[in-house]
């Protein structure tokens, strides 16, 4: 081994080169043998130069030290590509299988981290306030999806043919949803008084100018989800959730240091800015021009304007089903029971999130290669039955504790119907499976009725079962609705799973 060296001293010519490289021609070894005339390069290649070379001969002047040291380009890379390849390896190599994992993970890392903001607002602002500002966010959620015209499903199905014309229908659906989200928006405003006297606080200047703009912003924030999953980014949109959520929790902090009573308001405007910004300047920047190069087409989207009408048609009834089944249990059992529902409902809305993003990218692929979506729904199927079977079968036997993280009255009251919620995600998937299909195949009459049928037996039969089975009768209805729809569809899956390709929107 060599001596030690005084700071700055220049290394001696038969040095040994950096970690990893083998050592020069002749120059002893840890256990004091002499390695071999030709040393191998840093790429394992034999040096001619040093093959050349006596075993005896001593090795020419040792280079620069930065020049030796510095690693070949072919080992130089970059941050992404570090990150491209770990996920490459844990990920399924499949792009279906692959981008469907990435949207299911951003679907449980929004619901872990949701539940985090809430849970630091209980500690950090006043019950009332959290009631009032929970009120506040849940419609502009709900006025968000209403104004943003269900363009995200629109952007999945027809931006992955869209070629040069990527760019232009992203910018007119983000315009056309923000600005109708805005109008949704102050309309909305003008009517607390009379729906929502309880949202007063929203009519102060600041607040009804923050609240405008969350649902603007938030509309166009569940478009650039649509976006990303369409040129197959589906890791950014992991990534601009985390986002949106660790800013989101750092101004909630920041509201309730400076003791603002719109604090929790203004945090999710603060953190939609940011997340907005990053996540556009990704997709437009980088994402579309990388698209539209390797686009083999571009096509504008023909009836396009039909089949968007079509498909928010549809989506209304879905979403009707969604956030109509809370105020039925508030009117129908009270303010308590509604908590213990709403808690339950939580929880179990995860997994039939899932099945929706894991389709999204059902209808990415479906649309690059049409010929194959029979093939590619029927390992989706396969594929996202044993995902989430694992995920139901999880939820099932931990219903107490998932809910206990609440209070204890959570569990008490709640198990049974969580249980019977996650039983229902399993069905979902086929229902889920078939409105994609259709969806990717432009058939939306069918996805419409399926939709419609959904929401009159879910809303018609928690109705009717509340009064006898409580809270649990809601989920009785969604258990027993899944099932009538999945069974049909599963014994004539050969009119729906088949490799037609009529058109109908």
């Amino acid at each position: 081994m060599n001596g030690p060296r005084t700071a700055g001293q220049a290394p001696p010519a038969a040095a040994p080169m950096s970690a990893g490289h083998a050592p020069p021609a002749a120059a002893p070894t840890a256990a004091g043998h002499t390695t071999p005339a030709a040393a191998p390069t840093a790429a394992g290649h034999t040096n001619p130069a040093a093959a050349s070379r006596g075993a005896g001969q001593a090795p020419p002047a040792a280079a620069p030290t930065a020049a030796r040291d510095r690693p070949p380009p072919e080992a130089r890379r970059s941050l992404g590509a570090v990150v491209k390849s770990g996920a490459t390896a844990v990920f399924p190599r499949d792009p279906l299988l692959r981008n469907g994992h990435l949207l299911a993970i951003s679907s449980l890392v929004s619901a872990a981290l949701g539940s985090v903001f809430w849970v630091l607002a209980t500690h950090w602002y006043d019950d009332e306030v959290v009631g009032l500002s929970y009120s506040a966010l849940s419609m502009t959620l709900l006025l968000a999806s209403i104004g943003q015209l269900n363009l995200s499903d629109f952007l999945v199905r027809f931006v992955p043919s869209a070629g040069h014309h990527t760019r232009r229908l992203i910018l007119l659906c983000y315009g056309v949803s923000a600005v109708v989200s805005a109008l949704v928006a102050m309309g909305f405003l003008l009517l607390v008084p009379v729906v929502a006297p309880g949202l007063g606080f929203l009519l102060t200047p600041v607040t009804a100018a923050c609240f405008v703009a969350a649902t603007a912003g938030y509309a166009v924030f569940v478009m650039q989800d649509g976006a990303l999953t369409a040129v197959r980014r589906p890791g950014w949109v992991v990534g601009e959730n985390v986002i949106f959520a660790c800013v989101k929790i750092g101004l909630l902090g920041v509201g309730a240091a400076l003791a603002l009573f719109s604090g929790i308001l203004l945090s999710w405007v603060g953190a939609l800015a940011v997340s907005l910004v990053i996540a556009n300047f990704v997709l437009l920047r980088r994402a579309v021009p990388e698209h539209v190069r390797v686009s083999t087409e571009a096509k504008r989207p023909d009836r396009a304007l039909r089949y968007a009408a079509a498909d928010y048609f549809g989506s209304l009834f879905r979403m009707a089903a969604y956030t109509l089944v809370p105020l039925i249990v508030l009117d129908n059992l009270g303010a308590e029971q509604s908590a213990y529902f709403s808690l339950a409902w939580i929880v179990g809305y995860v997994l039939y999130l899932v099945a929706r993003n894991v389709g999204s990218s059902l209808v990415v692929e479906a649309v690059g290669s049409p010929e194959r979506l029979v093939e590619h729904a029927v390992r989706m199927l396969r594929h996202t039955g044993l995902l989430l079977g694992a995920g139901i079968v999880l939820v099932a036997v931990l219903a107490p504790q998932i809910l206990s993280f609440f209070g204890p009255e959570y569990a008490e009251h709640g198990t049974t119907l969580l249980r019977l919620l996650a039983l229902s995600a399993l069905p979902n998937i086929v229902v889920s499976l078939a409105i994609d299909v259709w969806r990717a195949r432009r058939r939306l009459r069918w996805a419409v009725g399926v939709q419609i049928v959904m929401c009159v037996l879910v809303l018609g039969l928690t109705k009717l079962l509340l009064p006898t089975l409580g809270i649990t009768g809601a989920g009785v209805a969604w258990l027993v609705t899944m099932c009538l729809l999945a069974t049909p569809l599963l014994i004539w899956r050969s009119r729906w799973l088949t490799t037609g390709s009529r058109r109908s929107s």
